[in-house]
């Protein structure tokens, strides 16, 4: 690692806090992982702590930490029976001993955490007792998207109260997009930087080995099957223009817990053997999997709290040069329809079944998709505007 920065001081000391990190395939851990890259790029010393990955990744892990240019700590953590770190107790599992982890830990210049907002309350106790400045990367605000779903109404004052005191504690809010910075700063945070979010255009490119269904004509959901995102509007889509093309077929490669859902609403219609659902992959099986589709499937359930969201899943589409079709709510609709990067409808089953029928007839020039992406949603573009950002709250909270 590099003992000094750029500009010949004595090096920036960074500690990650977050519950999940590569090789886990999530957004969440290729954001921080290429945001410590960036990091160590402009001369900073970083240490992560994360979470000890479910079994099956445990060697990929290993391998990952060894060849990282920072010290990775993982910590065990309760997991789900799909080895999924999700549910509230699973995520004071990592929070509540994470307190003592940082306490014990090397004092840094700055502390940076990702949602949820129970990792960003520890940072901020452990930051005000340390009295060092902290940053919360703010991909999401998981109040507004609790309120809309089925949790109790003292959960969501609870979590809203704990995430506004998190968002008027930090340093800096590092936001993935206007529409969080904007919800963030009626939150109160005083200090808020806009950086929008990417995907790892050297993994996801139109170049590469194929897909296991290449020359098969299928659609591909690449990314967490939940509630709110309510992918099962294009499993009933596909029903509705199952007769018109009889080979197509839907692929899901991820995981979450709307799976079972997925499978009997498949069954139910009659087009269970046209639905395949495949667990997670590694990034490079995704991109072939996205670049052989004939396009990729995006969706946001509308009024559940997740309007602002824009899912990198478009983005890493793109990058492999495969168009999107993209169903409800979400601020990546607006940017298909200016740049041209696929179909964009509401949620509704006759609309997507509308584009995904307009999609599998289509032989539209996908030329100029991954160059588009290269240039506009480049995830070390992003790190690098985070990094330099995390470099400039230091130097004025000095």
């Amino acid at each position: 690692m590099n003992q000094r920065s750029t500009e010949g001081h004595r090096a920036l000391r960074v500690t990650i806090s977050s519950r999940i990190w590569e090789p886990e395939r999530a957004a969440a851990a290729f954001r921080l992982r290429s945001l410590a890259a960036g990091l160590v790029e402009l001369g900073a010393r970083v240490r992560v702590h994360t979470s000890k990955p479910p079994p099956q990744l445990v060697a990929e892990a290993t391998e990952a930490d060894r060849r990282a240019p920072f010290a990775v700590n993982r910590h065990r953590v309760l997991r789900g029976e799909d080895g999924y770190l999700r549910g509230y107790f699973q995520y004071l599992s990592f929070d509540l001993p994470l307190l003592w982890h940082l306490l014990t830990d090397a004092k840094p210049d700055v502390y940076i955490c990702e949602p949820p907002p129970t990792t960003g309350m520890m940072t901020r106790i452990v930051a005000t007792i340390r009295r060092r400045p902290y940053v919360y990367y703010a991909a999401d605000i998981w109040s507004d998207a609790s309120e809309s779903t089925n949790v109790p109404s003292v959960v969501v004052t609870a979590l809203r109260a704990v995430e506004r005191w998190v968002l008027t504690g930090a340093a800096n809010v590092i936001a993935v997009n206007a529409a969080v910075a904007d919800r963030a700063k009626q939150l109160g945070a005083t200090n808020v930087t806009t950086v929008q979010n990417g995907v790892d255009t050297s993994v996801f490119t139109p170049d590469g080995d194929p897909s296991p269904l290449a020359g098969t004509p299928y659609f591909v959901y690449a990314g967490t099957m939940s509630e709110w995102r309510g992918s099962d509007v294009f499993v009933r889509a596909l029903a509705q223009i199952h007769a018109d093309f009889p080979d197509l077929r839907l692929v899901f490669v991820g995981q979450g817990n709307a799976v079972d859902d997925l499978r009997r609403t498949a069954d139910g219609l009659g087009v269970g053997e046209a639905v395949h659902i495949l667990p997670p992959v590694s990034p490079d099986v995704a991109a072939a999997y996205q670049r052989d589709a004939i396009a990729a499937l995006v969706s946001i359930r509308p009024g559940i709290g997740y309007d602002m969201a824009f899912p990198t899943k478009t983005m890493a589409a793109w990058a492999c040069g495969s168009p999107v079709i993209y169903a409800g709510a979400g601020l990546a609709r607006d940017l298909i329809r200016a740049n041209y990067l696929g179909w964009s409808c509401e949620y509704d089953v006759a609309e997507v079944a509308q584009a995904m029928h307009d999609a599998a007839a289509s032989t539209g020039d996908r030329s100029g998709l991954a160059e588009w992406a290269i240039e506009n949603v480049s995830l070390s573009a992003a790190a690098s505007r985070a990094a330099r950002a995390i470099f400039k709250t230091v130097k004025e909270a000095q």
